[in-house]
């Protein structure tokens, strides 16, 4: 078997955790880089992506002063939520990845809940 790394197990456990929690509930999943954030709604269940949202998007770089702080996160946060809102997509369940919940984490998370996403 091949080695992990710290963060992939990180990464490998919490997945487990939150296919566990799902119930058939798509996952939302976040990733930070040092410059952007991006979130997906992913369907485990047939392997698709349903809606994403990132700081790269043209329309939405234009409003923010830089992709790397919280409020680009809680805007991510506010985005994703309203295009899963328009998709169908009410309840997920959350994918911090190897992230603790704190920082751009914790406020994408609260900017999709205050969007009207249920997790």
């Amino acid at each position: 078997m091949a080695h992990l790394t710290t963060t992939e197990r990180r990464r490998a456990r919490v997945r487990a955790q939150v296919r566990k929690a799902a119930n058939g509930r798509p996952r939302l999943s976040v990733f930070r880089s040092s410059k952007q954030i991006y979130a997906q709604i992913i369907d485990d269940q047939k392997g698709v992506t349903l809606v994403a949202a990132s700081t790269v998007e043209k329309d939405v770089r234009a409003q923010l002063k830089t992709g790397a702080d919280i409020a680009a996160a809680k805007a991510i946060g506010k985005l994703v939520a309203e295009r899963a809102l328009a998709a169908g997509v009410k309840a997920v369940v959350f994918d911090r990845g190897q992230y603790i919940y704190h920082g751009r984490v914790k406020a994408l998370a609260e900017g999709a809940r205050e969007a009207g996403l249920d997790f």
